[in-house]
């Protein structure tokens, strides 16, 4: 399991209600969620992100309210990975649960720099930053979370 693409850089304590506004919260279609992602934070970035991209932001990324809006989000409009210096725990496990890779990299979250191009091996744990010639170690995920991942999230690995 892999993931390359170009980074959105972010800095501390990213909260859902700049991930996803609250304004927004009225719908649960995941490409109208995608289509303001971010936007409080960074008008350009629906514009500007593509399929498989990477958004890496600094501490505390997905502080505030327990939604699991916000993931839906960020994975719909076409995030192929989050890598951070730290999570807030709920919005780690919604993550997972919707299927949306993330992990936990602080040499990579303070390195990497927007616009760098960047491979991870969610296997191993290595994050390769291809414009730097620079590798990070994150712990790799467990099979049972590359299960869920693999399988587009929680519900979709319960089905037989």
């Amino acid at each position: 399991m892999k993931a390359h693409g170009i980074v959105h850089k972010y800095g501390d304590n990213v909260d859902t209600d700049v991930i996803i506004p609250a304004r927004y919260l009225n719908t649960s279609d995941h490409k109208e969620l995608a289509s303001h992602c971010m936007e409080d934070i960074d008008k350009d970035f629906v514009k500007n992100v593509k399929e498989g991209d990477i958004m890496v932001a600094n501490m505390n990324f997905g502080c505030g309210s327990s939604r699991e809006h916000a993931p839906i989000a960020i994975k719909a409009s076409g995030i192929g990975c989050v890598i951070a210096s730290t999570f807030a725990r709920i919005f780690y496990r919604n993550s997972i649960n919707i299927g949306l890779p993330i992990l936990e990299c602080d040499e990579a979250a303070k390195d990497i720099d927007a616009g760098n191009e960047v491979e991870i091996d969610f296997d191993t744990g290595i994050i390769t930053n291809i414009t730097k010639g620079k590798t990070y170690k994150a712990q790799p995920f467990p099979d049972f979370i590359k299960e869920i991942i693999n399988k587009g999230g929680l519900l979709n690995s319960l089905k037989k």
